[in-house]
């Protein structure tokens, strides 16, 4: 008996030291993430929202905003490194199944990473984000004396309007997808109706949105790259080339100083502030080209082509044969909740490398998805600044970045990127095993990175030709209108 007394309290003592472990490991991961976020956004803030000369309780109230983008920017690199870190920790429990010293890298500890991901992403995006807003944007009743706990109160009673509103506006929506008696007894159910639901509609609109911009992204990753690497020269005549832009360079800055001095001269001095910041940057990026070294112009940027290039076309084959998949085979749909233990068996046919491959397509994904996401016309003015980043346009950015990570594994499952399938409450959305949502989701998705890519080659491969045959410097064709003469 008391042997029996014993082995029970050594257990409970063995899961009260893995339950400390398992929160020291997420809480030293969330400090380094949330350090890592800081960094970020300290890069692109605007310094003048927090100076303290002018008003203290301005700068106070964007403090105050400046950690909660912080949490949320630190819970979207979590939402990120998710799928990324289980697909790892698995293969890792598969090479060293009795090591020591990765006792601490259990199932336990992934399902928890998962459901804690899933509840500061439900915080961030319901409460800490409009509050952060509406907290910057409050000055408190009218009436009532200024100062922070003025515009805590204001803050308050929006929010609250507005919970009212969602909350409702999920109410009717619920009642109208599901007419039967255990959809209307949930419906009472705050915590296991409400928030599940508007997080699965949350899910599904980043879901969306990434199908929108990762095609899109796909193919200006290109552009951007190119952009960050020096170009080989080719036919090009960098001599030449550096010589005019120093010539214009030098002709804009000779203007904007005779401006300075004849205050009579008429001239636009933004238009030619622009001008010469532009033919400053085209400067400095052809003088980088010209002292690059022959291994960086002839090497590097072929290689990252070829990369870029090999990804891309990796991505779209995979989509292809998870599309052929969901025809013949009912197991690779999404089933909703991983059943597999960890340490098991690996989640791809080719083994450790097919899992790096994994882990390297969803890094991928996830930038080529931010820069389309920035590329588009509806979204470019959340472009933030270095150094000139309001914090409306931060918090801005931290909802969009979180969006869009909360939904990327969502985004690799469906897409067969992975065959890991959803931990906790993040398999648990009704519309993940729907195979219809599912296979039109890989239909479009492959359609639409297709037509980009088309239309991105055709077009570069023709301004190259332009431009290496020296037809960009051709006179433009002048097209001549009638056009009626003015009586006077």
């Amino acid at each position: 008996m008391e042997s029996a007394e014993h082995d029970v309290l050594g257990l409970r003592e063995q899961l009260f030291h893995e339950r400390v472990r398992e929160c020291l490991i997420c809480t030293l991961l969330f400090a380094s993430l949330y350090i890592l976020g800081h960094v970020v956004i300290t890069c692109f803030k605007k310094h003048a929202d927090f100076a303290t000369v002018d008003d203290d309780e301005d700068a106070a109230v964007n403090r105050i905003a400046l950690w909660m983008c912080t949490f949320t920017l630190a819970v979207s690199l979590g939402a990120v490194l998710l799928l990324p870190f289980s697909i790892v920790s698995n293969e890792v429990l598969l090479l060293f199944p009795q090591n020591y010293y990765i006792q601490w890298l259990n199932g336990s500890l992934i399902h928890g990473l998962w459901n804690l991901v899933f509840l500061f992403s439900n915080l961030s995006l319901v409460f800490l984000m409009p509050f952060a807003y509406f907290f910057t944007e409050a000055e408190g009743f009218a009436g009532s004396r200024k100062g922070i706990m003025a515009r805590v109160y204001e803050t308050f009673v929006v929010l609250l309007l507005l919970s009212l509103l969602v909350l409702g506006m999920v109410w009717v929506a619920s009642a109208i997808v599901g007419n039967d008696a255990a959809s209307w007894e949930s419906l009472y159910d705050l915590w296991e109706c409400y928030l599940p639901y508007l997080y699965s509609c949350i899910s599904l609109f980043g879901v969306v949105l990434l199908l929108l911009c990762t095609p899109v992204g796909l193919s200006r990753m290109f552009t951007v790259t190119g952009k960050l690497l020096v170009k080989p020269r080719l036919l090009d005549n960098l001599d030449e080339q550096l010589k005019c832009t120093r010539l214009e360079e030098a002709a804009i800055s000779h203007k904007i100083s005779a401006s300075k001095t004849w205050c009579w001269l008429n001239l636009n001095m933004e238009l030619l502030r622009e001008q010469f910041l532009a033919i400053q940057s085209q400067r400095i990026a052809l003088e980088l080209r010209r002292r690059a070294s022959p291994w960086q112009r002839n090497l590097g940027y072929p290689l990252a082509m070829l990369c870029l290039l090999a990804l891309t076309g990796i991505s779209v084959l995979v989509v292809c044969v998870h599309v052929l998949e969901l025809l013949l085979d009912d197991a690779a749909m999404p089933r909703g909740i991983q059943d597999t233990p960890l340490g098991q068996v690996s989640f791809s046919i080719f083994g450790s490398f097919g899992a790096a491959l994994q882990v390297v397509l969803i890094f991928y994904l996830m930038v080529s998805s931010v820069v389309g996401f920035y590329s588009s016309p509806m979204f470019a003015k959340l472009l933030p600044k270095r150094q000139d980043t309001p914090m409306t346009k931060i918090i801005g950015n931290c909802v969009s970045l979180l969006v869009l990570s909360s939904a990327l594994p969502i985004f690799s499952r469906m897409l067969g990127i992975t065959r890991f399938d959803l931990l906790g409450d993040f398999g648990q959305f009704n519309w993940l095993g729907n195979f219809y949502i599912v296979f039109l989701y890989n239909m479009l998705f492959a359609t639409l990175t297709a037509l980009c890519l088309v239309k991105k080659f055709t077009w570069a491969v023709q301004a190259e030709l332009i431009r290496a045959f020296g037809l960009h410097k051709l006179p433009l064709p002048v097209t001549r209108t009638h056009q009626p003469s003015k009586l006077c």
